[in-house]
């Protein structure tokens, strides 16, 4: 089991990463510091590993909320039947919540945790590979709105994060790839040579070759905790961590959340960041050709959806955080390893991205 730690001070927790976590119940009850849990979970992922849980969990008043599977219900209403589950057995502040899923679970239990009394602790137990690679890292929690994906929540750490490589054995195809996604990621902002590593293991990745796998989970895991360390709140170099995220939440709240996963559309996403980047004189077209190769080669789309015209995306990303005073900004990449903090882009590019890449 490899132990890290992101670094905030009296805020810091650990990540545990490794084999048969589930079945170790001091990971988990040594950050449970009363008698009261609330467990939320999905409905697919309840029946393989809510009774894993449970079972370490004998002395302590266990409650458990499954909600349904999808990003269509990373929504306010979901969120109440977690509150009606706290307020209804008369759970305190001191109440622990285990986050146990994806990202949807992950940042509604977390959002769900930092609103109740003003806040519990949690714990995330990510059972997809792009929950445990990014969104159970660095306190990010929310719910999405139908105009916007993620504009409500808050900046919120759990207590601890475990990270169970076994769980991805249930995971199936189109999951697993759309947490490469983020995978690769991490590559492109930060570390060329990790993309390098990425193009030479992609299959062993594609294979779950549990070496590869670790290898990739623990050094995603480390970057995003050392930009975390370093940018809690998305004020500087956290934001690099949204490249590709600005057109792919645009494809998410345009072609209606659980069309696609979110991991396909930050591949597109970045597909197209990656060809805006040429057009802005950064990248050459060997490295977009790298980009988009490398991705098309994880099973991720790697094309824009015709369904949505230019104007529509435009109008789409214009509802983003990283927007000021009306200004479209985004994520490019200098090149392979160095990504820019957010920049404005013009109307007149971005449409040329839109109308010429991917249709």
């Amino acid at each position: 089991m490899k132990t890290l730690t992101v670094s905030l001070a009296e805020r810091s927790y650990p990540i545990y990463i490794g084999e048969n976590l589930l079945a170790q119940a001091d990971l988990l009850t040594r950050h449970i510091k009363s008698k009261q849990v609330v467990i939320v979970t999905n409905e697919t992922v309840a029946p393989l590993y809510l009774q894993n849980v449970q079972q370490h969990l004998s002395a302590y008043q266990v409650e458990s909320v499954i909600l349904p599977d999808g990003e269509q219900y990373k929504t306010l209403e979901s969120l109440n039947l977690i509150f009606d589950k706290l307020l209804a057995c008369k759970f305190s502040r001191n109440a622990t919540l285990i986050a146990l899923g994806g990202g949807v679970i992950g940042d509604m239990g977390g959002f769900a945790a930092a609103c109740y009394q003003r806040g519990i602790p949690f714990i995330q137990i990510p059972t997809t590979l792009l929950a445990q690679v990014d969104s159970s890292v660095g306190g990010k929690t929310g719910v999405n709105h139908p105009l916007g994906k993620n504009m409500i929540g808050a900046f919120y750490q759990p207590q601890a994060v475990i990270i169970d490589v076994d769980v991805l054995t249930t995971l199936d195809n189109r999951q697993f790839a759309a947490g490469l996604a983020e995978v690769i990621k991490y590559g492109l902002i930060r570390d060329e040579n990790f993309f390098v590593w990425l193009e030479k293991n992609i299959d062993a990745l594609l294979a779950r070759d549990k070496a590869a796998l670790t290898y990739a989970i623990e050094y995603s895991c480390r970057t995003k905790s050392d930009i975390v360390a370093e940018d809690e709140h998305e004020g500087g170099v956290r934001a690099t961590l949204n490249l590709g995220h600005t057109f792919g939440h645009a494809i998410e709240t345009g072609m209606g959340y659980g069309c696609y996963l979110h991991g396909e559309a930050v591949a597109i996403g970045t597909c197209l960041a990656a060809d805006l980047s040429q057009r802005k004189g950064f990248l050459n077209a060997v490295d977009v050709a790298r980009i988009i190769e490398l991705f098309a080669r994880a099973n991720l789309p790697t094309k824009s959806p015709t369904e949505l015209s230019a104007e529509q995306f435009i109008d789409l990303m214009a509802v983003d955080k990283k927007n000021v005073d009306g200004a479209i900004r985004v994520i490019l990449l200098e090149t392979i390893g160095k990504a820019t903090l957010p920049m404005p882009v013009d109307n007149l590019s971005l449409t040329q991205t839109l109308q010429l890449y991917g249709r």
